[in-house]
């Protein structure tokens, strides 16, 4: 492969991945601690977008509360894990690696 060829491919390759960062800010994700008490919206760029808590959540002191919260981000990430995981994939798929 020449050296011009695989500049092309590069260029075309950070074009896909720069729209595929574009696409994955402006998609989200809930993260939901039991059964929505707590809810974390979240972008596949991790950027917090808004927390939800139910009034009666507030009873459970500090802690219950921090422990929910903690519950729905860590669902949030994990669920924009996979979206970034699936877009990255699609914006790469069929891309030749260098070897």
């Amino acid at each position: 492969m020449d050296m011009e060829a695989l500049m092309a491919q590069a260029s075309a390759l950070q074009d896909k991945v720069t729209a595929a960062q574009e696409q994955l800010a402006s998609m989200h994700v809930k993260g939901i601690a039991e059964e929505g008490a707590v809810i974390i919206d979240m972008t596949g760029k991790y950027d917090l977008a808004g927390i939800k808590i139910r009034e009666d959540v507030m009873s459970r002191g500090a802690a219950g509360v921090e422990a929910l919260i903690s519950a729905a981000y860590n669902d949030a990430k994990a669920k924009a894990d996979d979206l970034i995981d699936r877009v990255m994939g699609e914006a790469t798929a069929g891309m030749p690696m260098p070897k």
